[in-house]
């Protein structure tokens, strides 16, 4: 057996001895806090821009499945306006703030944040929009915060000039214009606007427009003119107008508005008939006027599928002056368009009919009041416009109806078109794709049409004297075939037009004809 002293002496050569089996473990130890610091490392090793992508394009894949199998249930908790350094706030809550309240879906608030946008855009004080949706309150689940970000417009002074023609009725405008932005930090808009016209209509006129004005749900318009307008070449007299207009309810399908405007008609070649003479002078309009309008077609410059209808009442003289200008005027518009299939074609047809008559003691023998009855013709297309009865495509403007011989002179005699109370038009029109991809590409395609309308006098006892028979009789009609040119602005039309029915003193002309419309 080994003594304590020589243990002591084998303990101090080998001093590892007894310790190899705790050094061991700790080899163990640093070797496992090596791997798992070679982990971390392994972990937070940003990821590549492709796998980057991948993945946010997974979870964005992942959601829009989410959204279209199931309501994801959300709301909004708060409106967060920023940018806005001179637009009110409540002018901004009024336009968006019901439309996404009323959301209580993921799916609901994207399409309300989209509907949003597009009002803001269409207030016309802002070049950009944006709309984003943050997450709300940690202790309110299920709850978004709506952010708003506008840029408002660096200059809120613009303008217009412009040189404009009519050709139906060889007329030439020079019209320019000035508008004012947001002024009043209302969204409100100050224009004004002048047009000169050769030989027919000129005009100085200055509005407002206030979209949302301290909480009212409804905007406020305002309008001044002057305005001038010579029908000597059709009716033998001129038109001189000054008065304002207040907008007093207007929403996507209705529209009230009331008129106040002095009025005098005057002869200056003392050629005109009796009747145009009867209505000379002053008069005062002081007139109401409302609008119903829905419009479902998927296009107004070239519409293939859907419905529009337009009714419109009027009264005038709303004001003890003798005078006034007492009348009941009532139009309607209807259109349809169905689609056929086949290179892009379709089938637009509408009608359109008005009536217009005076009220008070003895209407029955009065006259309706000369500037608000119907006049027929003129090139503008009934396919876009929602405008009354007014079109009858191959006539020239006021180029059909009731008319009465001027004063006799030694040249030939002429006569003046006195218009009529009763109004009636039709039309089909058949539109296809041309078959050059150039016209295609630009919208540009053909068409083929045929008109029909009447117009006939009913004030001054004369509706005794209208039969069915002589109803029929008065229906003027027309065809042809064109190509269109449709623009952000306006519908071109260069039409051949040929007069298949016209009466002894109407002014229609087969041949080739110009239209320039402007949806309505």
């Amino acid at each position: 057996m080994a003594t304590p002293a020589e243990e002591n002496e084998q303990q101090n050569q080998n001093p590892k001895t007894l310790n190899e089996p705790v050094n061991g473990e700790n080899e163990i130890e640093i070797e496992e806090d090596e791997d798992y610091e070679e982990e971390e490392e392994e972990e937070v090793k940003p990821m590549s821009k492709e796998s980057r992508l991948r993945a946010e394009r997974d979870n964005l894949s992942a959601l829009v499945n989410r959204l279209k199998k199931e309501k994801v249930s959300l709301r909004v908790h708060d409106l967060i306006i920023k940018g806005n350094t001179k637009t009110k706030d409540s002018v901004i809550e009024a336009e968006i703030e019901e439309i996404l309240k009323e959301a209580n879906s993921m799916q609901g608030l994207i399409q309300a944040a989209g509907i949003a946008n597009a009002r803001l855009r269409n207030l016309e004080i802002f070049e950009s929009v944006d709309i984003t949706l943050d997450s709300g309150p940690s202790e309110l689940p299920g709850t978004a915060n709506v952010v708003i970000s506008v840029v408002e417009t660096k200059n809120p002074l613009t303008g217009d000039l412009g040189i404009f023609t009519k050709p139906e009725a060889r007329s030439w405008s020079l019209e320019g214009s000035l508008k004012l932005k947001n002024l009043l930090g209302y969204a409100d808009i100050w224009d004004g606007s002048v047009a000169y016209g050769w030989d027919q209509a000129s005009e100085i006129s200055a509005g407002i427009a206030l979209p949302r004005f301290r909480g009212l749900k409804n905007p406020v318009t305002a309008r001044a003119m002057l305005l001038s307008q010579d029908w000597l070449k059709f009716s033998s007299y001129k038109e001189r107008m000054m008065g304002i207009s207040l907008g007093l309810i207007s929403t996507r399908n209705h529209n009230l508005a009331y008129n106040l405007t002095w009025r005098n008609l005057t002869d200056p070649t003392q050629m005109c008939s009796k009747s145009i003479r009867e209505q000379l002078g002053h008069s005062l309009l002081s007139a109401l006027k409302y609008t119903f309008k829905i419009d479902m077609r998927d296009s107004t410059l070239r519409p293939t599928r859907g419905y529009a209808f337009a009714s419109t009442f009027h009264i005038g003289g709303l004001s003890p002056d003798s005078r006034s200008l007492r009348f009941l005027r009532q139009d309607f518009d209807f259109r349809y368009a169905i689609p056929l299939g086949f290179s892009k074609s379709a089938l637009n047809f509408g009608v359109s009919a008005g009536l217009i008559f005076p009220w008070g003691s003895g209407f029955r023998n009065m006259a309706s009041p000369l500037p608000e009855r119907y006049y027929l013709g003129g090139h503008t297309s009934p396919v876009s416009t929602l405008a009354g009865t007014t079109t009858l495509l191959g006539f020239r403007t006021r180029g059909l109806g009731p008319s009465e011989q001027r004063r006799v002179t030694a040249d030939a005699p002429e006569r003046d078109v006195i218009g009529g109370d009763l109004a009636v038009t039709a039309f089909a029109d058949l539109s296809f794709d041309l078959p050059l991809k150039l016209f295609r590409d630009a919208g540009i395609h053909g068409h083929i049409f045929a008109c029909t309308g009447s117009l006939n006098k009913l004030t001054e006892n004369e509706y005794k004297n209208l039969s069915f028979q002589k109803f029929k009789d008065s229906f003027r009609s027309s065809a042809g075939v064109g190509v269109i040119i449709p623009t952000k602005l306006l519908r071109v039309e260069v039409n051949y037009c040929y007069i298949l029915k016209q009466l002894e003193h109407d002014h229609g002309k087969t041949g080739v004809q110009f239209s320039f419309s402007s949806p309505m």
